[in-house]
């Protein structure tokens, strides 16, 4: 092991020996199923103390890079396709092992969102405090738009994105800008808050069972319907994930109609798949879904924050009869979230649970 850990470096030592660690399992040095060396053996060759070499191995553990087993050692569990971007590790918050959000209310690091909060104020000052643009601010939507074509595979630009206190905001905006379709066809069963914002508005929703797979395909041919909306990974409360299949069927259905199908991507980026889940937004080559996805499930429930992603071709008639929206969501949170995307706290974080319920998974097979 030839590992230099300067002693009179500002970067604590268990810190310097973590980065050594990361470096060496995602080139291969130790590839997965490996066992990395005792931590005895890391301290001595290290030249520094068997706590030290703990932390180290603690702060891996965390990040989902190795895993300990009792009287085996410490193996590594980390693969390259588990990840959902390229983006390198950075430097953890000191207590990121026990300093959470408590059981029930997310389980994004506390300290992570504390050090991040800190940042924004000490970089942005006061312009936290100033007006959000209409869509929500641009630091946003840009760094948005960076993570959705890393890690999903749509390529959309900023003026597509709309920012919102939530998806059922989201869900009236959508509600107002289809206002001539008086009809919008929902999966049975559905989130309940989808078919009560609709109706609110005014639109009649024509409930559709759900199958094995999806929508029933007889119920999705007979709706006269020309706004679909579907939730395509683990619907609430049936928990179906629509295949591949199901998708270009709604696409098809959707084509052949002259419709439009929004997309309500809520929790997919959870997968206990190794590869991520494919939206029916970028399968769509002719402008006909709307995306929606929101940071409650991913982060925390308080982060009241959503987004929702409309077609190149929809943006015009957006802007004309609701671009005099203001953004709900306070600028000091926006930029938050936009730092946790930049510096790729957010998809460490999925990381973490992407392996978190595969694990669970496994456990219980």
């Amino acid at each position: 092991m030839n590992y230099q850990i300067e002693k009179q470096s500002d970067v604590p030592s268990y810190i310097q020996l973590y980065r050594l660690f990361v470096h060496d399992i995602v080139t291969g040095v130790y590839p997965y199923g490996s066992k990395l060396p005792s931590k005895r053996v890391t301290a001595e060759e290290t030249g520094v103390s068997v706590i030290t070499v703990d932390h180290a191995i603690g702060l891996l553990s965390e990040e989902g890079y190795v895993q300990t087993r009792q009287r085996s050692g410490v193996f590594v569990i980390y693969k390259g396709e588990d990840f959902l971007s390229d983006a390198e590790p950075l430097l953890p918050a000191p207590g990121l092992l026990k300093d959470h959000i408590p059981h029930g209310t997310g389980s994004f690091p506390f300290s992570v969102l504390k050090k991040t909060m800190h940042k924004v104020l000490l970089d942005e000052g006061e312009e936290v405090l100033t007006r959000s643009p209409n869509q929500g601010c641009e630091a946003l939507r840009n760094e948005i738009c960076r993570y959705l074509a890393r890690s999903r595979g749509i390529e959309v630009k900023p003026s597509q994105v709309i920012i919102g206190s939530g998806a059922e905001y989201l869900y009236g905006l959508i509600a107002q800008l289809l206002r001539g379709s008086k009809v919008f066809a929902v999966e049975d069963p559905s989130y309940g808050k989808i078919r009560s914002v609709y109706e609110a508005m005014g639109i009649r929703c024509e409930m559709l069972p759900m199958s094995e797979g999806g929508i029933s395909s007889s119920a999705l041919e007979k709706t006269k319907a020309k706004v679909l909306h579907v939730t395509p990974f683990n619907s609430y409360p049936s928990g179906i994930t629509a295949g591949i299949s199901k998708k270009h069927e709604y696409l098809r259905w959707a084509g052949k109609r002259d419709a439009i199908v929004i997309e309500d991507n809520y929790d997919s980026e959870l997968t206990v798949s190794r590869k991520a889940e494919v939206p029916l937004f970028s399968m769509d080559k002719e402008g006909r879904v709307i995306y929606i996805n929101t940071f409650s499930k991913t982060l925390a429930p308080s982060m009241r924050m959503g987004y929702m992603i409309l077609p190149e071709n929809m943006v015009g008639e957006f802007t004309d009869k609701l671009g005099f929206y203001s953004c709900p969501v306070p600028v000091f949170d926006q930029y938050v979230i936009a730092e946790l995307l930049r510096n790729g706290d957010f998809e460490r974080h999925i990381n973490r649970e992407r392996r978190k319920r595969r694990r669970a998974l496994e456990k219980k097979r």
